[in-house]
């Protein structure tokens, strides 16, 4: 399977002590069939424009093409129900982290899928190898044709919902967040209805407070300090691709530090407020604002002032 979103990205690795959900089986054994044969098999030549009528393709190349979407589809879905404010950006970035050859490859072999497929015999040994091959996503196009979205749609949303979570958790931390979403004291009472407060709402949809106007005045506040002091500040940025805190625990782990490499993540920012060559606070960010907001936060701490 292709990423959904095109993006050389490592996969998300659940730990051992996670259990898939039951395989669902199919009812119709031509379908079963199709699903595990692969291309190689008859050695169809793959340039032709189109089938006869008479004589279809019997490989699974068309359901591994229906499964794809299937898979889109019944993520992104899953997604919207999961994280129902977060914004688009980040959520293509989590489903292209999900939703790769080798997170798929990863849970075929789980299920014990590459076994049954059906090869040409000179390949076999290599294409049961290849995580393109391990991860052809024809057994969710086929259930669907089988099935029916119902089906593949409750099987999919209980598999992926825990990759889904893990990947969220470290997108968070690539933003400059905590792991967990902590929501503002006068919001957690209404979060079971899925209602915030008007005054946790902006006309850009929910505000994390603690990350805005909160830190923002700490900003402000500081420059104010400085400038009655007539000293100049100097902000001096660096930026960093980061990695998954290796003290982190449970589901914020499951991506592995080593498997970052290569991964097209979000640009945190670190910057340093400099007063007189001494630094006074420094902060990290998903943007630069954020990362200086932060600093200054720790700038007032430095100078005195507590707020």
């Amino acid at each position: 399977m292709a990423t959904c979103d095109n993006v050389d990205i490592p996969k998300v690795v659940l730990e051992p002590t996670e259990q898939l959900p039951p395989l669902p089986r199919f009812k119709s054994e031509n379908t079963r069939r199709q699903v595990f044969t692969h291309r190689s098999f008859y050695g169809r030549p793959n340039h032709i424009f189109e089938d006869h009528p008479d004589d279809p393709a019997p490989d699974n190349e068309k359901l591994e093409h229906l499964g794809d979407a299937v898979i889109a589809i019944v993520v992104t879905t899953l997604m919207i129900e999961m994280f129902p404010n977060l914004r688009v950006g980040p959520s293509t970035k989590i489903r292209a982290l999900v939703v790769n050859n080798a997170t798929l490859a990863d849970i075929a072999v789980k299920y014990n899928l590459p076994n049954d497929l059906r090869l040409h015999p000179a390949q076999a040994v290599a294409l049961k190898a290849s995580p393109n091959v391990q991860g052809n996503s024809s057994y969710v196009g086929g259930l669907y044709q089988d099935q029916g979205l119902q089906v593949v749609q409750d099987w999919l949303k209980e598999l992926f919902r825990p990759y889904a979570m893990s990947a969220y958790r470290i997108l968070r931390t690539q933003h400059g967040l905590p792991a967990e979403f902590s929501p503002p004291p006068s919001l957690r009472e209404h979060l079971d209805e899925q209602e915030y407060s008007p005054q946790a709402r902006s006309p850009f949809g929910y505000v994390n407070r603690d990350m805005t106007m909160t830190t923002i005045g700490h900003l402000a506040l500081f420059n104010q300090h400085i400038q009655k002091s007539n000293q100049p500040v100097e902000w001096i940025y660096a930026t960093s691709s980061p990695d998954v805190d290796p003290s982190a625990q449970g589901d914020v782990q499951l991506l592995r530090p080593e498997m970052m490499k290569g991964m097209k993540a979000t640009t945190i920012w670190s910057v340093k407020a400099m007063v007189n060559g001494k630094c006074l606070g420094q902060g990290k960010g998903g943007t630069k604002k954020l990362a200086r907001n932060e600093a200054a936060k720790l700038g007032l701490e430095s100078l005195g002032v507590h707020v």
